[in-house]
Order: structure tokens, then C-alpha cells, then sequence
């Protein structure tokens, strides 16, 4: 027993220590560019690249980025996409993947399979077809198009989290909302909706993060600089400064483009892990 007490300890103490390792590795980036961020080009140039920044910091770094630069566009733009095709795609993917787990039709297990079959085909083969697609539909070069491309990519994913946690709720809730008269809109709006908030906020997260990051869609469908979003913007902001990066507002920029998403994530942590286990109990 001695032995296995022993054994156990330095196992943890080694898993311990690789987790430190591996936040480290993870956190290293990010406190460089808030470093990266307060400094000039003199201090990149002159000193090694990853000290300290010199006093006073320049914070005038990120004001400058925003303006000169149109960052503050840019996240704008992205702000507006993000929220829109998060909320859409989650309306669609909740009502979808409810009626597929609560009701029995022809079909229904086809449906299901259809769109977890889409989700393994890669949005990039569809990228041609869809310019078209917007370009007849005179909504190309919009935010409105980008928002609506957005919407779609993410719906799979969401039905097929949501569906395996509707499957978890008691039937005896629906029978009894119907008992006392509400519609299958009432049961889904009022009850339902309500109760599956964990599978909406882990959805909803994991869309958020892969709209906002999201470039290369974003590059071939916008090519109008009022409508660029944050990661088209960036690149084109590097591309700007040609032959002198500067590269104090090129990390306050960066870190304008992140913070957003940590905020979030710190905050839904809990609420994506426990979404993401509840959906996948069936």
C-alpha cells in the first residue's frame, strides 16, 4: 500500500507539472504581446525583443491603432457579425434539434444524420459555389451575406449538441405543458428553452469563437475595408505598414482582437464544460 501511496504521488506530482508546463506555454504568447504592446520600434530593434517594456508605457499604442488604423471599425464589424449569426444559428440549430428529438417522423433520423454528415465536410470546398451563390443574390461584399454564411456553418454543430440534450429532458414535461394547454411553441419557448441554457450558452461559445476568428471566408466574400472584421483587418493593417511593422500597435491590435473572447470564455467556462457533457450523454 506504501508503494501505491508513493507510486500515485509522483504520478501526480508529474501530471501537475506538466500542466504548469503546458500554461505556461499558453500564457507565454499572450503576456509577450501585452509587453509587445506598450513599447516602440526602439525597443524592439535595439533591446532583446522579449524584455520587459521601459517606463513610461505606451498606451497610446492602442488609441492609435483604433484610429489610425481603423481597428475600432473592424471590431465593430466583427461585434455586429458575431452576435447576429450566433443568435440566428442558435435559434435554427435549437428549434431543429428539437424537433428532431421530440418527435417521431418520417425521415427524422436521416435528418439527424445529414447534418452531422455536414459537418464533416469542409466549409473551404464550398467557398466558390458561395461567392456565386452571394453574388446572385446581390449580397456579396455585405455584412449581411458574411452574417447569413456564418449562420449556416455553424447550425450542424449546434443540432448536434442540442439534440442529444433535448433527449435528456423528461417527455413527462411536455405531456404535462400540453395537459394545461400550451402550444408546441409554449412547450419549447417556455419550457424547454429555459432548460436546455447550458447546451445554448456551450453552443453559443464555441460559435462566438469560431466567428470571430474566422478569416478566410471573410476574406473572399468582403473585400470592402468598412467591411472587414477584426482578422481581415489585422492582416491588412500588417500589409499596410509594408517595409516598417510597427509593431506596438500591431500587438495592441492583436490584444483588441483577443481580450474580447477570454472575457467570454473566463466567464461561460463552467457552462461550456457542463453543456458540452449533457449533450453528449445519447
Amino acid at each position: 500500500m506504501h508503494k501505491k501511496s508513493a507510486g500515485s504521488v509522483v504520478l501526480s506530482a508529474i501530471f501537475y507539472v506538466i500542466l504548469i508546463l503546458w500554461a505556461l506555454c499558453v500564457l507565454y504568447p499572450l503576456v509577450w504581446s501585452v509587453f509587445g504592446s506598450l513599447k516602440d520600434n526602439q525597443q524592439f530593434l535595439l533591446k532583446m525583443p522579449w524584455s520587459l517594456p521601459e517606463f513610461p508605457l505606451l498606451w497610446e499604442n492602442f488609441s492609435n491603432v483604433w484610429v489610425n488604423y481603423q481597428v475600432g471599425t473592424y471590431f465593430m464589424n466583427s461585434l455586429l457579425v458575431t452576435t447576429l449569426s450566433t443568435l440566428l444559428a442558435l435559434l435554427l440549430a435549437s428549434t431543429t434539434a428539437y424537433t428532431i428529438a421530440r418527435f417521431r417522423f418520417i425521415g427524422n433520423q436521416v435528418l439527424y444524420n445529414l447534418y452531422l454528415a455536414s459537418m464533416m465536410i469542409p466549409m473551404i470546398l464550398g467557398l466558390i459555389p458561395l461567392f456565386f451563390l452571394l453574388s446572385d443574390m446581390q449580397l456579396s461584399n455585405t455584412l449581411l451575406g458574411l452574417i447569413l454564411v456564418y449562420t449556416a456553418m455553424n447550425i450542424s454543430f449546434g443540432v448536434f449538441v442540442l439534440t442529444g440534450f433535448f433527449r435528456t429532458l423528461p417527455k413527462e414535461l411536455d405531456e404535462s405543458a400540453s395537459i394545461d394547454g400550451a402550444s408546441d411553441y409554449g412547450v419549447f419557448f417556455r419550457i424547454m428553452l429555459p432548460l436546455a441554457r447550458p447546451g445554448l450558452i456551450s453552443v453559443g461559445i464555441m460559435n462566438v469563437l469560431s466567428i470571430w476568428n474566422e478569416y478566410v471566408m471573410g476574406t473572399v466574400l468582403v473585400n470592402d475595408p468598412s467591411k472587414y472584421t477584426l482578422p481581415i483587418g489585422i492582416a491588412v493593417m500588417q500589409a499596410e505598414m509594408q517595409y516598417r511593422t510597427e509593431w506596438g500597435p500591431l500587438f495592441a491590435g492583436l490584444l483588441l482582437s483577443i481580450i474580447p473572447v477570454l472575457i467570454i470564455y473566463f466567464i461561460f467556462q463552467r457552462q461550456i464544460t457542463s453543456g458540452m457533457i449533457a449533450g453528449a450523454v445519447k
